[in-house]
């Protein structure tokens, strides 16, 4: 302990010939301007790498270093320090035994902090030192809302007893005040929404309680609050927030909010929607202070990407970006809009709605109540000489027709339709009864994507595969398909034991060539559908998604769940291609 009270990592590092006298001069310069620790001061110098930092201090230290994308905590030991003082102290208690709690620091050196944990915990304190973005993130993951929110519930419900209509306008009337119970839970709830990266959070009714699900990487995570009488003040706060009328109950409503949550600028998109027990709200969060992702990162291998980038540089033509709703297009679209937009082009965007501002780009909200329809908009936006026109997605014939003539006429298009592949998109404007050489001469290209969830890098382990996936395999890949060996995680605290952390785009591009024009003008269906399943650069999606099943990116069952939809696997292992939309229809007019 006596060099442990001694060091000094700056001469430390120097005579280990880690760093030079010069590249220490200059860290604690810069230290004096930051007022931040020494080490954070070297890492961004780029002087030392975090992780050699944390193995020379664990040596000096005589302490362990401690990985936690690895480390199995126990989060009952983790929650017998207070989030405030594990935050303040940036430590983390890992275990306990006979000699104290173990505990996981980012500074370890810092000896106020350690006396302060003893004091706390009335218990030794033995460090251990592990990367700070590790910490944070394990925080994050354990230092949840979930008590504090059934805790403020019950206080609310209380409070209420069996909605009484005066204690409900008394507590709208004092609407303002953040300590109310009712802004309490809401604030909670944002913040273990923004906490666990949730994009979107439903509360919902029913006869017992209410749901608040949170939708986390594609998928929804699920809290039960008894208290049902507490509904009817959240939803009248929250309307009250987006300035909507609270004594409307019968119809839906739509709105919209910004509140800072955990320093983070974060637009709410509400929706309410009238049920059985009661009205029921879905809010989306879009977190404004992320800023937009890149094309470089949203997932594409280099040849597509290379070969997208090369079609939104074009001067003129359609190109659309297709996929379920939740796939990402709007990331992607925005990620080109960002890339494209300088001052030599004017761009002008028709969104339902408005998810990011960018600076520059005339961004426009439908409005369709007044009549600002993505047509009209469209049509009016022709007038205003633009380079580039962005419309959020084609919903009908007049909006395809406007877009594609505008394509036609030298302006660059980008836009969005809902199907299942990029073959079947192309079809679907002939289906949506726009003529076939509008849609031969205009449409460049057709990028269609799924999200597909990465596996938890803590829990990874090789997926022992059942029947059900190996019939897959065989279908897809042949007999050898199915001898392949893919991964998956376990589930784990850091993934909420889903076994999933984060998500990864997958995609697929189809660029129109002469053979496909050709079909496209002619409307033949099927010779277009070969022409692009022939065509030498088109890859399918369930391929692309294959190759990240391979690399241990994502699972096969992720693979399977995202793109099953596109074909089915039969019981003999036989594999057949869903119909296109176009088939759908016109087996649905001759039922008729």
């Amino acid at each position: 302990m006596a060099n442990y009270r001694k060091i000094r990592i700056g001469d430390l590092l120097v005579q280990e010939n880690m760093l030079t006298e010069q590249q220490l001069q200059n860290a604690l310069q810069e230290q004096k301007k930051s007022g931040g620790k020494l080490g954070k001061c070297l890492i961004k110098l780029g002087y030392i790498q975090e992780d050699s930092l944390l193995e020379f201090l664990s040596r000096q230290l005589n302490i362990p270093f401690i990985d936690l994308r690895n480390y199995k905590y126990d989060p009952e030991v983790v929650r017998q320090l207070s989030e405030t003082h594990a935050r303040r102290f940036r430590a983390l208690l890992l275990n306990k035994n006979k000699n104290g709690f173990t505990v996981g620091m980012a500074d370890p050196t810092d000896l106020n902090s350690v006396d302060q944990l003893g004091n706390i915990l009335q218990a030794t304190v033995n460090p251990a030192v592990v990367r700070e973005s590790d910490l944070l993130e394990t925080m994050d993951n354990v230092y949840r809302k979930t008590q504090e929110i059934h805790h403020i519930a019950s206080e609310l419900g209380q409070e209420m007893g069996d909605e009484d209509e005066v204690v409900l306008e008394n507590m709208l009337a004092e609407a303002g005040p953040e300590d109310a119970p009712v802004a309490r839970l809401l604030q909670s709830m944002f913040e273990d929404s923004v906490q666990i990266g949730a994009s979107d959070i439903h509360v919902e009714p029913d006869e017992y309680g209410l749901h608040i699900r949170q939708r986390v990487d594609g998928v929804l995570q699920e809290q039960t609050i008894r208290e049902r009488q507490v509904m009817r003040a959240l939803v009248s706060r929250l309307k009250l927030m987006c300035g909507l009328n609270i004594s409307e109950r019968r119809l839906p409503q739509d709105g919209r909010f910004n509140m800072r949550i955990k320093n983070r600028s974060i637009d709410v998109r509400l929706s309410t929607m009238p049920t059985q027990f009661g009205e029921s709200v879905v809010m989306r969060l879009l977190d404004q202070s992320q800023g937009l992702v890149s094309l470089d990162s949203i997932g594409m291998t280099r040849q597509t990407l290379d070969r997208f980038r090369a079609q939104i540089h074009q001067p003129q033509g359609l190109i659309l970006v297709t996929g379920p709703t939740g796939s990402g297009k709007t990331t992607t679209l925005y990620g080109a809009l960002s890339e494209l937009n300088s001052a030599e082009v004017k761009i002008i965007s028709a969104e339902d709605p408005v998810e990011y501002r960018l600076a520059r780009i005339n961004q426009v909200q439908i409005n369709s109540r007044i009549g600002l329809t993505f047509a009209n908009v469209l049509r009016s936006a022709l007038r205003q000489d633009p380079d580039i026109i962005m419309v959020g997605e084609m919903r009908d014939e007049e909006t395809a027709e406007i877009g594609l003539r505008a394509a036609m006429t030298g302006h660059l298009v980008l836009s969005t339709l809902h199907t299942n592949d990029a073959v079947s998109t192309a079809l679907r404007l002939l289906d949506m009864g726009t003529a076939g050489y509008m849609v031969s001469s205009s449409l460049r290209a057709v990028l269609a994507q799924r999200l597909v969830r990465r596996i938890c890098p803590v829990c990874t382990e090789e997926d022992p595969l059942d029947a059900s996936k190996r019939n897959w395999l065989r279908a897809v890949l042949g007999t050898e398909g199915s001898k392949e060996a893919f991964m998956h995680g376990i589930g784990c605290t850091h993934c909420n034991n889903t076994g999933y952390k984060g998500r990864v785009g997958v995609f697929e591009l189809l660029e129109i060539d002469e053979a496909m024009g050709d079909a496209l003008r002619r409307g033949a269906s099927a010779d277009f559908a070969n022409a692009a399943k022939n065509s030498r650069d088109y890859v399918p999606l369930t391929t692309n998604a294959l190759d990240y099943a391979r690399q241990g990116i994502t699972s096969l069952e992720e693979v399977i769940r995202v793109t099953g939809e596109m074909g089915e696997v039969l019981e003999n292992g036989s594999f057949t291609e869903p119909e296109t939309e176009g088939e759908e229809d016109s087996q649905a007019q001759e039922l008729e």
